[in-house]
């Protein structure tokens, strides 16, 4: 479907990071993969994605993590938080919410 960078700005960064998810894309083509530069410290990535449907929670991520882990450490320590949900999930989820809507930081 797409991966978006959803930060005020162009991040590099965070195009690494969806660079690095183009494997997870071209396997689940229906699949809405953002990241967002929270702080200077801080990317945020959510994957929206109907094949996650009736998986557990913990069984969604390793896929993922094996691709972020491929990442350079200065990139791959930035990632706080990584929300996978179905799109049913991402309507009532407060994570993805804040995603949409970040509460602003001191950083």
């Amino acid at each position: 479907m797409a991966r978006i960078d959803r930060s005020a700005k162009p991040d590099m960064q965070v195009q690494q990071i969806l660079d690095a998810l183009t494997e997870y894309e071209r396997h689940h083509p229906q699949a809405q993969i953002e990241g967002r530069r929270h702080n200077p410290v801080s990317i945020r990535l959510r994957i929206i994605d109907p094949d996650l449907h009736g998986m557990d929670r913990l069984d969604r991520e390793p896929e993922i993590w094996k691709l972020l882990h491929r990442l350079p450490e200065d990139v791959f320590v930035n990632i706080t938080m990584l929300l996978l949900l179905t799109p049913d999930e991402a309507q009532h989820s407060l994570a993805s919410q804040e995603f949409d809507h970040p509460v602003p930081t001191g950083v």
